[in-house]
């Protein structure tokens, strides 16, 4: 502990350095270039012995290497893997031991197809023989070693697909794979995006059977975009995604037997969705979630895998919607772990085998964050909440019966733990708003430091050539909540001058964006603002996360409305400041806050004189089924919660000044969003600012991208906002 206090006590003596030597601002350049890049433990992987792991590190001379360390001394053990020693291979970007960890499989050459997939060469290393093999010539997705390590499944152009590495051929699983119609193994766009999965497929315990779904995408519209690229013609880039109240793929669950070599559906009775698949300990047994279309009815079945029959282990229903998570654990005996917003708060639930409730393991006011894990020899839950506050975050230990709860890393900021395989030992890193992350190695029973790992103190030396303004968090009571807010003032901060206020948030369901952990690249980038005479509030309304289920579900069908009226309401209560020029206020937001900071130009033209929306949506009616249906339903059933907020349908209110931005490829938020805005301002003769970057997707980046696009930000805020001509 003696040695976190000091890196933590290191930085309040730098903040309270003397700024009376001159100290560099904080630019774009040095933000978007690496400049303030924080030192992390890269995928980090628990060996099963528990007393190692393994984390990828990337030398100087270009070269990456798996390195094996030891928890107890923190030593390195051994290279286990050196792309400079691998034949062919300039370096791979990520690792996956075999169940046995005599085998490791190496990405290589990774190439993004959306948010979360990608194309790339595979290589299985075995660790005792040196031998290095290669999965297939051609680029692949999601491959996966059998728990025995003797083959590989992958996808590959949406079928399925065994490579065996005793004998070197490739098994053919399924052959009606084709782009926009049929895809074995691996998500569709809209599973990608919305229930944060690529890969379809599982291999049970033993090896036996692998289970995988399949899409039929072949109802689903189809949307297109334009490839601007280097040649002389564009091209187009045509894929399938269902836009809310529009057909979705229909999906199936299917068990491919690895010895006879035969694959059989599983009837589900039919349904819409299905958000996850996982075996259970015994090979035998695989869980399945489904959920009906408005996602407030979720399942878990249980399917005998012997006889391909279905029975539901348990149900759980909510009058909005029910979350998808990773939670869901079985123990030995696979009664099962499973986490639920059902009291009103995010907590742990421990049932038996057959689905009954044994106990609900966490209760309160607060919201588990994080399930890390059990053991079960010590009797032991593992996980992250926010009853150290719902802006921080602390690490904790529990009993399977709800007693004998432990804190275990609790400092105020951001705690949070990778267990050793045997929970004998954690990795925990320590953030705060002040603090880029430190690592220690800690005691999982007690919590007891042992070590530290890592601590940035190479950043923050860096940090002390440059001027940073503390990030001030509070509350404001607004519409009748307490809600959550920071503030970021000038170095110089007069409080008898008066300073104009850019507001940024993002709003989302669920979401957080006023949270005591270390600074992102927008913050830096507000710390350049609060350097040129900004002050810069970010304020969390209804409707977004850590503050329990009726708190975050309170817009539901009515999207953007509520989370609207609370933006516009915290900046007149910020305007009362004596600090602050009533006359000058902006508000700025990415996607979701991009539709919120359109809005709020629109229907706050009395209190906003300036806005930014990056890659906003305009109208839900243009995004995926799966996101918007769960917060709106369709269409069909709410067109008023579709219509009544969507700034398309009020763009005469526009008043102040107004930059919309989007890149040409975003297959997310699809630009289609801001040419009906800009047509729609335009046919109300409004004068506005926009920029379309060609090709960048959601994202907006590659290259000088983001500096161009921050420093377009900057100069339209200081021509706007901190300058305005009279």
């Amino acid at each position: 502990m003696q040695k976190l206090v000091l890196s933590v006590s290191f930085v309040f003596a730098f903040l309270a350095f003397s700024y009376a030597q001159e100290k560099q601002v904080i630019t774009v350049e040095a933000v978007y270039g690496g400049e303030f890049s924080i030192e992390r433990l890269d995928v980090l992987r628990s060996m099963k012995n528990g007393k190692q792991y393994t984390i990828l590190n990337r030398g100087a001379n270009g070269a990456t290497t798996i390195d094996k360390f030891d928890y107890a001394s923190q030593k390195k053990v051994e290279t286990i893997v050196s792309s400079a020693d691998l034949s062919g291979i300039d370096g791979f970007s990520s690792y996956q031991f075999s169940d046995d960890e005599s085998q490791v499989l190496l990405a290589t050459e990774l190439e993004s197809i959306f948010r979360r997939s990608t194309l790339g060469v595979f290589y299985v290393y075995d660790l005792k023989s040196k031998k290095l093999t290669k999965v297939s010539d051609t680029k692949i997705q999601e491959p996966k070693l059998s728990p025995d390590g003797t083959k590989v499944a992958y996808v590959s152009k949406n079928n399925l697909y065994l490579f065996d590495l005793l004998s070197g051929n490739t098994k053919q699983l399924t052959t009606d794979g084709e782009k926009n119609k049929i895809i074995n193994g691996v998500t569709d766009w809209v599973y990608e995006e919305e229930f944060a999965f690529v890969r379809a497929f599982d291999w049970n315990t033993d090896g036996s059977k692998i289970a995988f779904l399949r899409f039929d995408e072949s109802e689903v519209p189809e949307f297109s975009m334009d490839v601007f690229g280097t040649d002389l013609y564009p091209s187009q880039e045509t894929f399938k995604y269902p836009k809310a109240g529009e057909a979705n793929a229909k999906v199936s669950l299917h068990l491919y037997d690895v010895k006879s070599g035969s694959t059989a559906a599983v009837d589900l009775n039919d349904p819409y969705y299905i958000p996850r698949i996982k075996w259970m300990n015994n090979p035998n047994y695989l869980s399945v979630q489904t959920l009906n279309r408005h996602q407030n009815d979720l399942k878990l079945y249980s399917v005998n895998a012997k006889n391909n029959t279905a029975s539901v282990l348990l149900e759980e229903k909510d009058k909005a919607y029910v979350d998808i998570t990773d939670n869901l654990t079985f123990l030995a005996d696979d009664s099962f772990i499973w986490t639920s917003e059902k009291d009103g708060y995010n907590h742990i639930y421990l049932h038996d085998q057959d689905g009954r409730l044994v106990n609900q393991i966490t209760k309160g006011p607060w919201e588990v964050t994080r399930y890390y894990g059990y053991d079960q020899k010590e009797d032991k839950v593992y996980y992250q909440s926010t009853e150290n506050g719902s802006i921080n975050r602390g690490v904790y230990s529990i009993e399977s019966n709800g007693k004998k709860k432990k804190a275990l890393a609790v400092e105020a900021g951001t705690n949070s733990a990778d267990f050793s395989a045997d929970f004998t030992y954690f990795i925990h890193t320590y953030s705060n708003a002040k603090t880029p992350p430190v690592y220690t190695l800690r005691k999982a029973l007690s919590g007891k430091e042992v070590k530290e790992i890592k601590n940035n103190e190479a950043l923050m030396t860096k940090l002390k050539a440059y001027e940073l303004s503390e990030k001030e968090f509070s509350t404001i009571n607004i519409n009748g909540n307490e809600l959550n807010m920071y503030m970021v003032k000038p170095k110089d901060f007069d409080p008898s001058k008066k300073y104009p206020l850019l507001m940024y948030q993002y709003s989302g369901p669920g979401s957080q964006s006023v949270s005591n952990s270390w600074l992102d690249a927008r913050d830096l980038w507000h710390q350049q603002l609060a350097s040129q005479g900004y002050v810069v509030a970010c304020v969390d309304g209804r409707g977004t996360g850590f503050k329990g289920a009726d708190f975050k579900k309170s817009t539901y069908l009515n999207l953007v409305k509520y989370e609207t009226e609370d933006q516009i309401a915290a900046a007149r209560e910020l305007s009362k400041l004596p600090y602050i020029d009533e006359d000058r206020t902006g508000i700025w937001g990415w996607s979701f806050g991009g539709h919120m900071a359109t809005n709020c130009i629109l229907k706050g033209n009395d209190v906003f004189e300036t806005a930014i929306a990056v890659a906003p949506v305009t109208t839900w009616r243009f995004y995926d089924t799966i996101y918007t249906e769960r917060f709106l339903r369709t269409p069909a059933e709410n067109p008023a919660g579709y219509d009544e907020n969507s700034p398309l349908n009020y763009p005469e209110m526009l008043k102040g000044d107004f930059l919309l931005v989007h890149g040409s490829g975003d297959d997310n938020v699809h630009v289609q969003n801001s040419m009906r805005m800009i047509e729609a301002l335009v046919q109300a003769n409004k004068q506005f600012d926009w920029a379309i970057y060609p090709d960048k997707n959601h994202g907006i980046y590659g290259g000088n991208t983001r500096v161009h696009l921050f420093n377009k930000m900057t100069n339209f805020l200081g021509e706007h906002l901190l300058h305005p001509k009279k």
